[in-house]
């Protein structure tokens, strides 16, 4: 049955990522939302996204579809249940839409939230529904387990090479089954520590000499871990990334860089983010409270109940060397953000500066930078793209009216 991912009015917790990519294409573990229901249902999925977005991520409509909420998180218990579904049914958990099955009809009634014509089913199982950033933080280390135990089974990993250190197999050999090295990848004169979790290295990876890497982590295709580096468990680096330094906790989502000695713990990054040399995150407050964050559907500051939480980054937004940010900080798309000084707590889109003032960082100066950024790795900034950050660059300009 064609597969439907749609987004949901949580897609206002997602920001500033949902800015620019629907819900199914958030990152956590080591595959996309989508990825994953695409892997658990063997369907490739298309997208019932905001209007913003719907011309760069197409919907594939037929007569029978499977919608699915991007907000979800496959298990087997749910998955199992999603598979017996027939047309005119919607499966609910707590008033929240998990699925459902037809045609045009379910797209019309997720935009109208009326699904009374429908059957209802109440799933009584455990799910994991993503409705606020901050929550890829403390379930990165169970996705990233549970996306190694589906996406390896059965397969064989790459040999692992004789000159890597795999800390803990002198005295557990099986240890080794909880590394799993992709064809093509390249790691050599490194630690690799399964104890905790399982490691997963993409397709052509490369982790360069003296790297040490802990489970549970995930390092995607073509990603490149500097020399020295330390991955700590529940480090997520997407694909076509370049990391150092010490990365613990976090989600980088592909396509971005911190290549250079400093500290990211706890913090979330879009695409074609770059953290300049010696950037730090802090992700404990001073006092050990709990630390609020940037909602921009309350706009306002909100508990995440979380103790850890440090940087929240959406697409095409950079920092310069030695930039220092505090805990629970939020840097919205399209900005550049320097000197001395920590930066406010919530930093808009498409602002140039840091903490002696702002300006705005016009869309075009931008897509200048976005389109040198993205042909380092022969990607292209396409009319898609740009038509995407013209329309975020225009719905966040309220938060850049006192910089005028």
């Amino acid at each position: 049955m064609n597969l439907i991912l749609f987004d949901n009015n949580f897609r206002s917790g997602m920001l500033p990522l949902t800015f620019t990519r629907p819900q199914a294409d958030i990152r956590i573990g080591i595959l996309t939302v989508k990825e994953k229901w695409e892997v658990w249902l063997d369907e490739v999925a298309s997208y019932l996204a905001s209007e913003s977005l719907a011309e760069k991520f197409k919907l594939k409509m037929m007569d029978e579809n499977m919608y699915v909420s991007a907000s979800v998180l496959p298990n087997k218990q749910l998955v199992d249940v999603v598979k017996s579904m027939t047309l005119g049914q919607a499966l609910f958990k707590d008033g929240v839409l998990l699925a459902a099955c037809g045609g045009k009809d379910v797209k019309e009634a997720i935009e109208a939230n009326e699904f009374s014509p429908f059957v209802t089913i109440e799933f009584e199982g455990e799910t994991t529904i993503l409705d606020k950033i901050y929550q890829l933080i403390p379930h990165n280390q169970d996705e990233i387990k549970n996306d190694f135990e589906l996406i390896t089974k059965g397969r064989q990993s790459q040999k692992i090479d004789e000159t890597v250190t795999v800390v803990g197999a002198n005295k557990k050999p099986e240890l080794v089954n909880q590394i799993f090295i992709e064809e093509g990848a390249q790691v050599e004169y490194c630690y690799l520590n399964p104890q905790e979790g399982p490691i997963y290295i993409g397709k052509n990876a490369k982790i360069w000499e003296g790297s040490m890497l802990r489970g549970p982590i995930a390092i995607g295709e073509s990603s490149q871990i500097s020399m020295g580096a330390k991955i700590l468990p529940g480090a997520t680096i997407g694909p076509w990334s370049k990391v150092g330094g010490e990365v613990s906790n976090s989600v980088i989502t592909g396509y971005s860089n911190k290549v250079h000695d400093g500290y990211l713990g706890d913090s979330v990054l879009g695409e074609w983010c770059n953290l300049g040399a010696n950037t730090n995150t802090s992700n404990l407050k001073n006092d050990f409270a709990m630390v609020k964050l940037w909602d921009y559907s309350t706009e306002r500051f909100a508990k995440t109940g979380l103790q850890f939480c440090g940087l929240v980054m959406g697409d095409y937004s950079r920092c310069a060397i030695n930039t220092s940010f505090n805990s629970g900080t939020v840097v919205g798309v399209g900005s550049n953000i320097f000197g001395s000084g920590f930066p406010r707590n919530f930093v808009p889109s498409f602002v140039i500066g840091g903490p002696q003032g702002y300006k705005i960082n016009y869309l075009k100066a931008v897509a200048k930078t976005a389109k040198m950024a993205m042909a380092r790795r022969n990607v292209e900034l396409n009319d898609k793209d740009a038509a995407v950050l013209e329309d975020v660059f225009e719905s966040t300009q309220k938060y850049r009216t006192s910089l005028r």
